[in-house]
């Protein structure tokens, strides 16, 4: 049987959610997120919409955009 991860079906501290904002800021995967906080990859996408945070990179061109 599978073990979860440590903090599965517990509520998000403010500590969490503060060290969330910080990784995805420093564009940190969403692997070794899940991995930092003990909480699985499903619930760092959930929480993320919830909290209306993007996982998009931000020093990265948009697509389809070429320099001249």
């Amino acid at each position: 049987m599978a073990k979860g991860p440590k903090n599965h079906g517990q509520d998000w501290t403010k500590q969490e959610v503060k060290q969330l904002r910080e990784l995805v800021k420093e564009n940190t995967p969403t692997r070794v997120i899940a991995l930092k906080l003990g909480r699985s990859e499903i619930a760092i996408y959930g929480k993320v919409q919830r909290e209306g945070i993007s996982l998009r990179p931000t020093n990265q061109r948009p697509y389809n955009r070429r320099g001249k």
